[in-house]
């Protein structure tokens, strides 16, 4: 979850997604709300957004 409080990332699809939050509130591109983080799953860490992600065109 640290990572998360001011972070950038690289999708797939080669586009770069942000982040940005503190404690127990964090959004993704300053828009999406992190509902549920930190999952461990057996090859990843998932965390679940409040709404879809869609690639620029």
């Amino acid at each position: 979850p640290a990572d998360l409080e001011k972070g950038s990332y690289e999708t797939l699809e080669k586009s770069k997604l942000t982040t940005a939050g503190s404690g127990d509130s964090y959004t993704v591109n300053d828009s999406s709300k992190v509902v549920c983080g930190n999952v461990k799953t057996a090859n990843a860490t998932v965390y679940i957004v409040d709404s879809v992600l869609m690639p620029t065109s």
